[in-house]
């Protein structure tokens, strides 16, 4: 976590503390759209902050969509080549990049359409999910969350990164999952996400989060 100072914070908090710096935040890209980030194994549950961001930022009157990385997993033929409990498909091969590039951050480049689809793929039913794209305006913003994402260099303006310490991250992962844990830690060994992220939420109680960043 290098020398991030963390404060304790409650959840409802640290979503309009989030919300305000977005409301002052500029694309870097000099586009019409903002792309936020929120990063973190299922067990830190990133999408329901990035909900309560989204929340906070509709109180404000600014338009956003949340985006999980979940809608976006590629068909089980690819994902589950190798089986269904394997750590390097999990980590390289799981979700479809590819189409996130095409359907979420391409339209939301300077002169894009703001036509994103917010999801593409039904892993219940190995389908696609035939949803409608949804038009977000200028100004909106773009709230991604999902596993492992600040190794694909996607083009965030803010990345927030929900951290579980391992005895954490094990004790809240089901242990049908616990076969993914070994990414998990490749991940913190190769991308450091504690220390790449803009900010960095530590909630390994559930119920008392701490930020820093």
């Amino acid at each position: 976590m290098g020398s991030v100072r963390l404060e304790a914070i409650t959840w409802d908090r640290l979503a309009d503390q989030l919300a305000d710096r977005l409301a002052g935040l500029a694309p870097a890209d000099g586009g019409a759209w903002l792309r936020v980030g929120f990063d973190g194994a299922p067990a830190a549950r990133p999408g329901t902050l990035a909900e309560r961001v989204g929340e906070a930022l509709r109180v404000r009157g600014r338009p956003s969509l949340v985006v999980g990385t979940e809608g976006f997993l590629r068909p089980a033929s690819l994902r589950l080549e190798h089986g269904r409990r394997d750590e390097e498909s999990y980590y390289s091969g799981w979700f479809d990049t590819a189409a996130l590039w095409r359907e979420v951050f391409g339209p939301l480049d300077p002169g894009g359409s703001g036509r994103v689809l917010p999801d593409l793929w039904d892993p219940a039913t190995d389908r696609a999910t035939r949803s409608p794209y949804t038009q977000l305006p200028p100004g909106g913003i773009l709230l991604l969350h999902g596993p492992l994402l600040l190794r694909h260099w996607f083009p965030f303006d803010l990345t927030v990164h929900v951290l579980l310490t391992p005895g954490a991250l094990r004790r809240r992962t089901p242990e049908a999952d616990h076969w993914t844990l070994p990414a998990f830690e490749r991940y913190e060994a190769e991308t450091d996400p504690a220390g790449t992220a803009d900010v960095l939420v530590r909630a390994d109680d559930p119920h008392h989060p701490a930020w820093g960043g």
